[in-house]
């Protein structure tokens, strides 16, 4: 049942996107139990991860992406 900091840490940015497991949850909350600084981290994502939410922040599309990617390659 323990995990690494490593893998809390990996649990808890899942745990944002609501891509966690209902065990690995389980394992994150016992470890944040024990561990401060992972317990400061996780606080720390979840305002970022609001934050960014009520910015209403969004991702390039696939298309835009593609179209960046070419720019650059003929830059170089």
């Amino acid at each position: 049942m323990k995990i690494s900091c490593e893998e809390a840490s990996h649990i808890c940015n899942k745990s944002q996107y609501k891509e966690a497991s209902f065990w690995d949850i389980v394992k994150l909350r016992f470890h944040l139990w024990n561990c401060k600084t992972c317990k400061t981290y996780s606080k720390k994502n979840s305002k970022l991860t609001s934050l960014c939410d009520r910015a209403g922040l969004s991702t390039l599309s696939d298309h835009d992406k593609e179209c960046m990617k070419r720019d650059l390659e003929k830059r170089l």
